[in-house]
C-alpha cells in the first residue's frame, strides 16, 4: 500500500471516483471521507466508499499522510488553514481543481513549512455530480496535469504522478500559468458560452422556447449538457481563472466580430475558410484520442 491514511475532502464526481480507484487498487489502509453535505455523507456510507465518513474536516485529516482536495475552489482557503493547524507535519497535499495559478499562490502562502503540495488536475468528468455519479475508470486514458510549485519536491511529485498512473491517467507536467491559459480556451470559455447560450434560450418568449426544446436534437442539446454542470464549481472556476478567461474572451470576441462582418458582407470565402480550419482542428482532436470518430458522437439515438 502507498499510504496509511488518505483523506478525501469533497465527494462529488471526481472525489468519489478517486475513492473507488483507491479501494480497487488497495492504495491505503484507511480512507476518510469528508463532505459538508448530509446527503453525500449518507450516500458515501451506503456505497461503502470510505472507512470513516464525517463532516468534520479536522477529525478527517488527523493522522493522514495524503490529503486530496476535491471541492469547489472557494473552499480551498479554509481547507489549507485547517491542514496547517491540525494535519501531520510534512503531510502530502494534492488537489483536482480546474484552476491552478491562484490555488498555487494560496497554497504556497498558507502551507509553507508545514506540507508538501502537488497541485493536479485530471482532465476527466461528466455533467453529473455527487457520490453516486462517480465510477471506476473515469480517469483511464485521460490526461492528468501536474503543476509543481515551491512546496513540491521530487519525491512528492513522483508519488502523485504514480497515483494518477495507477488510476490509468496519462500524466504531464505543466506550469500553473500555462495550465490556466490552456484550460481557459479548452474548458472554461466553452462552459461559459454554453451557460450563456442556454441562458439566452431560457429568456426567449414561451412559444419560441418550447420550439427550441422540442427541436434541440442537434448542437443546442450538447450545450445543455455542458450547461448542466455543477454551478458552484463553475462559478469558482470563472473567478479563480478570471485573468486568463478575460484575455481569451477578448480574442474570442474579436474573432466572433470578424465572423459577424463576414455574414453581413456575404463573404463566402471568409466563412468557408474559417469553417474548414475548425474542421481540421476536430480531426486533430480525434487523432489525439480525445474523442471518437463516430456519427452523433457515438450516440445510439
Amino acid at each position: 500500500m502507498m499510504f496509511k491514511k488518505i483523506t478525501i475532502v469533497g465527494f462529488g464526481l471526481i472525489g468519489s471516483s478517486i475513492a473507488r480507484e483507491i479501494k480497487k487498487h488497495k492504495l491505503s489502509k484507511f480512507v476518510s471521507a469528508c463532505d459538508i453535505s448530509s446527503k453525500h455523507l449518507t450516500e458515501i456510507k451506503k456505497l461503502k466508499l470510505a472507512d470513516e465518513v464525517t463532516p468534520n474536516l479536522k477529525q478527517s485529516m488527523i493522522g493522514s499522510d495524503l490529503i486530496i482536495i476535491s471541492t469547489p475552489l472557494s473552499a480551498y482557503k479554509e481547507i489549507f488553514v485547517t491542514i496547517k493547524k491540525f494535519a501531520n507535519k510534512n503531510v502530502l497535499v494534492t488537489d483536482v481543481g480546474s484552476s491552478k495559478l491562484e490555488v498555487v499562490q494560496m497554497g504556497e502562502k498558507i502551507l509553507k513549512n508545514h506540507a508538501y503540495f502537488v497541485p493536479a488536475h485530471p482532465i476527466a468528468g461528466t455533467e453529473q455530480s455527487g457520490p453516486t455519479a462517480g465510477f471506476v475508470n473515469l480517469f483511464k486514458n485521460r490526461w492528468c496535469i501536474i503543476t509543481p510549485c515551491k512546496l513540491t519536491n521530487q519525491h512528492s511529485k513522483n508519488k502523485i504522478k504514480k497515483l494518477w498512473e495507477i488510476f490509468g491517467s496519462n500524466v504531464t507536467i505543466m506550469k500553473p500559468k500555462n495550465h490556466d491559459n490552456t484550460m481557459a480556451i479548452t474548458s472554461h470559455i466553452p462552459h461559459l458560452i454554453a451557460y450563456n447560450i442556454v441562458g439566452t434560450a431560457a429568456k426567449l418568449e414561451s412559444k419560441t422556447k418550447s420550439e427550441v426544446i422540442k427541436f434541440s436534437a442537434s448542437g443546442f442539446r450538447d450545450f445543455t449538457r455542458i450547461a448542466s454542470s455543477d454551478p458552484t464549481m463553475w462559478r469558482d472556476i470563472m473567478i479563480s481563472n478570471k485573468k486568463q478567461i478575460l484575455f481569451m474572451l477578448k480574442r474570442f470576441n474579436q474573432d466572433l466580430n470578424n465572423l459577424k462582418k463576414a455574414i453581413e458582407g456575404n463573404n463566402k470565402k471568409k466563412l468557408f475558410n474559417t469553417f474548414r480550419t475548425t474542421r481540421n482542428i476536430r480531426k486533430k482532436i480525434i487523432e489525439a484520442g480525445q474523442d471518437i470518430n463516430q456519427p452523433n458522437f457515438g450516440r445510439k439515438n
